[in-house]
């Protein structure tokens, strides 16, 4: 079976090189504004709708008057901008006619990044370097990661850059593999002073990218306060923010990647329960809500799903309301009390002492099995319900 997938890398390119990457980035924000601009024109002005063929057809006529300079970059440049703007105009008339609120188009601006653009053609890979369209060879700083022509197809290739650092992200058609079947359900329990915590009594700390970084970022801001906007040491200033902020999203993507990997290709499990989390109920809580923030709950779970999907893993939500964590994992015993301090769950009915975040691993791995074999209790005692009633002893969940 026949799937896309994309791998990214770290570019070495050289000062020309870079210099050319700005040039095409640039050329492609110009194009995508230039169109944007036409269609609030024409859409102020009352006249007929353009559409996408209709407006490159009336760029390419003014292209060689009044922008000859384009014709110095890629021609795929343009096609990919115009193609940009059309899905985002999709995307709005459709969020429109559901009743929701998006976001109108928006002009791209050099103040929020250079950029990227999308390179077709001729693209060929060897060991520690990649062949562009018009550029050439560059060099990468990861060996033995992108896969070449000859062991996958090839479609395109995105160029971007992210504080001061330059990326290149390689769309290819590949043959999926067949995945082992699975054994066992694995249940995720989420948090903030663990990761998560798995049914197996794995534990994967919080990083804490954003809190280990405050203080250098409060002494940043406070030094970019003191600079004159606009000036040599503002613009150095500012770059050492980018690549502070830059460093925390990959220390906390790197972890979010870790357990993602573990839950769905390291422990091979057949099925995966995790939690639906009411993330945006959980940020009004003005105490938690820069924690919760930097755990990236919402990252994880999109991470875990699609790895899923490769590894031909089941995953299985717990409903938002299921006692995961006030339930006792041995006998189903539902703690009303609990409060969110207990970091220690004991039962007041079987007198189970376990830690908080791996009973509730435990009953979402339960949970996962009772969907599998039918049933609606929290264990294996059979009794019809959303929990185990108290006094229905039964065998630690696995």
């Amino acid at each position: 079976m026949k799937v896309l997938r994309a791998y990214k890398t770290e570019l070495d390119p050289t000062n020309k090189q870079c210099t050319w990457f700005m040039r095409c980035a640039g050329a492609a924000r110009f194009v995508y504004n230039w169109a944007l601009a036409d269609r609030k024109e024409r859409w102020e002005q009352g006249r007929q709708n353009t559409n996408l063929y209709e407006q490159k057809r009336r760029f390419n006529a003014l292209k060689r008057e009044q922008w000859p300079w384009l014709y110095d970059v890629p021609y795929t440049l343009q096609e990919t901008a115009f193609a940009n703007l059309d899905t985002a105009f999709q995307n709005f008339f459709r969020r429109v006619k559901q009743g929701e609120k998006p976001g109108y188009p928006k002009f791209k601006s050099r103040k929020r990044g250079i950029g990227s653009f999308i390179l077709r053609g001729s693209i060929h890979v060897e060991e520690g370097r990649i062949k562009l369209p018009r550029i050439g060879w560059v060099r990468l700083k990861e060996r033995e990661y992108l896969p070449s022509e000859q062991q996958v197809k090839l479609l395109f290739v995105t160029i971007s850059e992210r504080a001061g650092r330059w990326y290149a992200s390689v769309q290819v058609e590949e043959d999926r593999p067949e995945s082992e079947t699975g054994k066992g359900i694995i249940g995720v329990d989420l948090g903030i002073s663990h990761l998560a915590v798995c049914s197996d009594g794995t534990v994967f700390d919080n990083p804490k990218a954003l809190e280990q970084a405050e203080r250098k970022l409060a002494c940043l801001q406070r030094e970019l306060s003191r600079r004159t906007q606009g000036g040599q040491n503002w613009h150095k200033t500012k770059a050492k923010i980018a690549q502070c902020h830059a460093r925390i999203a990959n220390v906390r993507q790197h972890a979010l990647h870790q357990v993602s990997h573990y839950v769905t290709a390291k422990a091979k499990p057949e099925i995966v329960v995790i939690e639906d989390l009411n993330v945006s109920g959980m940020l009004k809580n003005h105490h938690l809500a820069r924690a919760i923030s930097d755990v990236s709950f919402g990252e994880l779970r999109r991470q875990i799903e699609y790895r899923a999907k490769w590894h031909g893993v089941k995953v299985v939500v717990a409903d938002r309301f299921w006692p995961s964590s006030k339930a006792c994992s041995r006998c189903g015993c539902v703690k009303s009390n609990l409060a969110l301090a207990d970091r220690t769950y004991t039962c007041d009915d079987c007198g189970l002492v376990i830690d908080r975040d791996l009973n509730a691993a435990l009953n979402l791995a339960a949970y996962g099995q009772n969907r599998q074999t039918g049933g609606d209790c929290l264990g294996s005692c059979g009794e019809r319900g959303p929990y185990c009633e108290p006094g229905t002893e039964q065998p630690l969940a696995a």
